[in-house]
């Protein structure tokens, strides 16, 4: 079989229907068979009622053999179409009382459903199959969410229902057309992405889906534009004697590229970038960002003022993002407008994490110093903050220097706490921004930015312990969010203090730098309502239920260990254990709250034949004891989650960084 020339092609008429038409998204490929001189169409020909597919694909027209194809042929021409009177009608309804048979135009013409599965059955317009006829709740019409123009939410012919989205309709022929260019392995449910139940539905209700692979998918070098990243320093004045284009990875010469549109780069160097972790933006982003859609709010110099405020001593100008207005003000417009764009926390870093790489890091954790550890490890020039992250923890006490795996969660979790207890946070529970001279100099209010947004993004815990005021002051600038000094009736006293105030800036600014890492900042201040809770507010109190359902259960030997298992976590809930329902989570992942983008792995269970639980925090999977009695099996996970937390709170108590000493007029709350 060969398939002849286009002009060729439309000259002869389908052997079926009698039609010249080639319309692949009603009728199907027209093809043609010059040896023979003849043409049919595929659906023509899948639907005929006395034809089966004898030979291989690549034998006759589409499998079906030439003498097949003439015996149906000639059945056909003995049988007289029930729609237009004239003969070769070659599909028949499956109905077996049902006489009718019809070209496959005429059925289409008379709404009939032709099923491209099993065994391709077709039905009358009288019996063909039809959706069920829901109450309905839409009074006003609803548009096909494919073409967006409104249909009447009732189930016809012409009108489809999604069979798991209640809400979702479509014309026939719009999911026609998508099915045809989507194929079987990318056709699915628009608003929920469900394949199975949607496909089984939607052949039922006759639309045919190719098994082929997305049209887009076979284009070649579709997608040709995205592998191609832009090379060239664009700033105004380049001072790379190599030029341009001049790119040398891992020195002041590579190049950045603008985090905002990606079309514009720069040299390291050309920027005073001082690591390529810095986030860069173009001048044309950074006027369309801060120029065009804010305004710059005036200058309140001191001696002019009756009314002082941490604002105007903090910051030379004015944040650029909003007009000045009362404080209250500000926040109800913010919180107006980011009412309209609330997304959900966990949704919003998952997109974070698509910016990582496979490449891995691994980062080498002396125990006992992690947080020293950290820092030096951050601050390495090849380390990136867009590649996967592998920890080794190292023991340089132990005479052969042991190594061994460790958990990228728990060593988030040790990094959280070893933060928020370090010298460049100060408060009891909520914590705000300290002036500390010698972290100042080792530029430690970065590095904490850095490590606050590499944690987010990586999977790691929430921190919970900012004020209400730095997360204010990130979230809608210091401007927005700092209250007035009018209760401070000495103007020296007053001048004093925002001396003072005027210091932090350094390190607010520094912090706010380390934020943007990953573009963590950035989504700050497009979602601080979703951001609030996980920055300002521990987690909340764990229950039986939710650990129970966290934790998928593998290979136990019988449902006793299991039960002992459910009893032993309501027990702890109910105060019936020394350990919590915290302890049990931070003993099997290393994390006593569950992160903001969930576990990775999920959390599992085992059993052990063993008589204390085991706990792997790579794999997130706690062994459980094999025990005869609850009793025992109570006994022996308390002793074993005991010990495991006091010998942690012990290494901790010690290992804490130590709070640098500075005299008093050297710390400020922010």
């Amino acid at each position: 079989m060969n398939e002849n020339k286009p002009g060729n092609s439309q000259s002869l008429a389908c052997v079926f229907c009698r039609k010249n038409d080639d319309c692949p998204n009603k009728y199907g490929e027209k093809k043609t068979c010059e040896k023979w001189n003849f043409s049919v169409h595929y659906y023509c020909l899948l639907m005929s009622s006395g034809i089966w597919q004898r030979g291989k694909e690549e034998e006759g027209v589409y499998g079906f053999l030439i003498e097949d194809i003439r015996k149906e042929v000639n059945r056909a021409s003995k049988l007289k179409c029930t729609v237009c009177k004239k003969n070769g009608a070659s599909i028949g309804c499956v109905v077996p009382q049902c006489k009718r048979s019809y070209h496959l135009p005429c059925g289409l013409q008379k709404e009939c459903i032709f099923q491209f599965t099993d065994n391709f059955a077709s039905f009358c317009w009288k019996h063909r199959p039809v959706q069920a006829i829901t109450s309905n709740k839409y009074r006003d019409s609803l548009p096909c969410t494919i073409c967006l123009e409104f249909v009447e939410p009732i189930p016809t012919y012409n009108i489809l229902q999604s069979p798991c989205c209640k809400n979702a309709w479509f014309h026939r022929d719009c999911l026609q057309v998508q099915a045809i260019n989507a194929g079987v392995f990318f056709f699915r449910c628009t608003l929920c992405n469900n394949t199975d139940i949607f496909q089984k539905e939607m052949l039922r209700m006759g639309i045919h889906i190719p098994e082929k692979d997305a049209s887009w998918e076979l284009e070649e070098n579709a997608y040709q534009e995205l592998l191609q990243s832009h090379d060239r320093c664009d700033v105004r004045r380049c001072h790379c004697k190599e030029g341009r284009e001049y790119n040398e990875p891992n020195s002041k010469w590579e190049i950045k590229r603008c985090q905002c549109c990606g079309s514009s780069g720069t040299h390291l160097a050309c920027s005073s970038l001082q690591s390529w972790e810095k986030n860069w933006e173009c001048l044309d982003c950074r006027r369309i960002a801060y120029t065009s859609d804010f305004q710059k709010a005036p200058k309140h110099p001191l001696a002019n003022s009756t009314n002082v405020t941490v604002t105007d001593c903090l910051l030379e100008e004015s944040s650029p993002k909003l007009p000045r207005q009362s404080t209250v003000a500000q926040q109800k417009e913010l919180l107006r407008q980011g009412s309209k764009f609330r997304r959900d926390i966990s949704t919003i870093l998952i997109e974070l994490g698509f910016q990582i790489k496979k490449k891995a890091k691994t980062l080498y954790i002396n125990k006992a110093n992690v947080w020293r550890s950290a820092v030096e490890q951050f601050q390495s020039q090849k380390f990136n903050p867009s590649y996967s992250i592998e920890v080794v923890y190292v023991n340089d006490k132990d005479e052969v220097g042991s190594k061994h795996p460790g958990s990228k969660q728990e060593f988030l979790s040790h990094l959280m706490h070893h933060l928020e207890n370090s010298s460049v946070f100060e408060g009891s529970l909520a914590k705000n921004l300290s002036l500390n001279s010698q972290a100042v100099k080792e530029n430690l209010y970065y590095e904490a930015g850095k490590m606050l947004a590499i944690s987010l993004v990586h999977g790691g815990p929430s921190p919970g312990f900012f004020s209400e005021t730095l997360f204010k002051c990130l979230a809608y600038g210091p401007e927005n969010a700092l209250p007035t000094l009018d209760d401070v009736s000495d103007l020296d006293v007053a001048q004093i203090i925002i001396k003072v105030i005027k210091r932090v800036k350094a390190p607010f600014e520094s912090f706010k730098q380390g934020l943007k890492t990953l573009g963590v900042l950035e989504k700050i201040q497009a979602y601080p309502e979703a951001f609030y809770n996980i920055l300002c507010h521990k987690p909340e109190s764990l229950s039986a239920k939710n650990l129970s359902d966290l934790f998928t259960i593998h290979k136990l030997p019988d449902v006793k260990t299991s039960r002992f298992w459910n009893s032993y976590l309501q027990a702890v809930e109910d105060g019936k254990s020394a350990t919590t329902l915290e302890d049990i989570l931070h003993f099997a992942t290393g994390c006593s709250s569950v992160p903001p983008t969930g576990f990775k792995p999920a959390p599992s269970i085992e059993c052990l034949h063993g008589d204390f639980p085991v706990a792997n925090k790579c794999n997130n999977c706690l062994a459980l004891p094999v025990t005869n009695t609850y009793e025992e099996f109570q006994e022996n996970m308390d002793f074993a989650i005991r010990d495991s937390i006091r010998l942690e709170k012990e290494e901790r108590s010690h290992l804490l960084p130590r709070t640098l000493n500075v005299s008093s007029n050297e710390e400020m709350l922010f």
